[in-house]
């Protein structure tokens, strides 16, 4: 006979209460919704910065109109709306090369709309005004036959450079930024109050201290295969509290140098293919090879760091002993499928 149930064991349960949705964590440093900058109401309130008055009759110097003055909603800095002459303005002089299938794309376009709707950022400069973000709009408007662009003017000029480094009108490739900060950092040292700034308040433009190495690589070599070498002098260049000036110095002496280990390497690169072989992962093939900063072991959370001069010097003297009997196929299909840093 089976045994009787328990009055406590023949109770229905109760049923357990669902647990309370859990408010979703706030990201560090996340600002409220709706909390930050100025309301509508408040973007026409106060006076116009001196700044911005000297801007606004630069426009009018030139034959523009200013449209509207305002207070930008977020930090609430003076800015104008402007329609400028367009043989008034022009890109400014650090930045890349024009992309012609880029501007000629846009020339496309803009006829298809009707309507140039997108204002490019413009700064007063000695000759009229300077674009820092809006090179390929005004190609294309020129070549459309227009008379004037619309710009949001911004009367400081230091903005410019934080402009091309946050620009993303068109992808840069490692050529394009690096001839940008070679010529922004040179447009600062040209200037009696900028050229003593120290390199490491210039992170946000320059991006990297690389760039300015292989930047002068590229303009004494528009050929330079910098994606091969970046690996390398990313370990070996570092922020620097020094003036820019100096730091300009320094970096064409490496520069130099790395364009002697260049020539080496592509010696080397010959030989490899007298030896029968055939890619276009040659150089990075020897400049792996000859790197003595891959043999370092890294200490947990901290970058394999290298001296510039001895970490070249090793590579160069690598590169002159260069043996291409010690590389198999395996190893140029190895970097072929890692990709990048091919010969030019």
């Amino acid at each position: 006979m089976p045994p009787k149930k328990s009055a406590a064991s023949t109770a229905p349960k109760a049923k357990k209460k669902p647990a309370a949705p859990r408010a979703p964590r706030k990201k560090k440093g996340a600002v409220e919704p709706g909390t930050a900058g100025l309301t509508p109401a408040e973007v026409l309130t106060g006076t116009p910065s001196p700044a911005l008055v000297a801007a606004c009759a630069q426009v009018e110097a030139v034959g523009g109109v200013v449209a509207a003055r305002y207070r930008e909603p977020l930090g609430g800095h003076w800015v104008a709306l402007a329609i400028l002459p367009i043989d008034r303005v022009a890109p400014t002089p650090y930045q890349r090369e024009l992309s012609p299938t880029h501007a000629e794309r846009l020339a496309t376009v803009i006829p298809k709309v009707g309507r140039f709707l997108d204002p490019i950022v413009a700064l007063p400069a000695a000759d009229g005004f300077h674009s820092p973000n809006g090179m390929h709009r005004l190609a294309a408007m020129k070549q459309l036959g227009a008379r004037a662009i619309t710009a949001l003017i911004v009367p400081e000029p230091e903005i410019a450079f934080r402009i091309l480094a946050l620009n993303t009108e068109k992808a840069h490739n490692l050529k394009d930024k690096s001839l940008e900060v070679v010529r922004m950092v040179r447009a600062l040292v040209a200037d009696a109050a900028t050229r003593d700034r120290p390199e490491s308040e210039l992170t946000l433009e320059l991006e990297q201290p690389g760039y300015l190495t292989t930047g002068i690589c590229y303009e004494q070599n528009g050929r330079f295969s910098g994606g091969a070498y970046l690996p390398v002098v990313s370990r070996c260049e570092a922020w620097s509290d020094r003036p820019l000036r100096a730091v300009l110095l320094e970096r064409e002496a490496h520069a130099a140098q790395l364009l002697e280990l260049d020539a080496a390497v592509s010696e080397a690169v010959q030989r490899l293919k007298d030896a029968g072989f055939a890619s276009g992962y040659l150089k990075p093939v020897v400049v792996a090879r000859i790197n003595p900063l891959r043999f370092v072991q890294a200490k947990p959370g901290q970058p394999v760091r290298g001296e510039f001069d001895a970490v070249i010097a090793k590579m160069l003297a690598g590169a002159r002993a260069f043996d291409p009997s010690k590389i198999k196929p395996a190893d140029i299909a190895a970097a072929a499928a890692m990709g990048g840093g091919g010969d030019d």
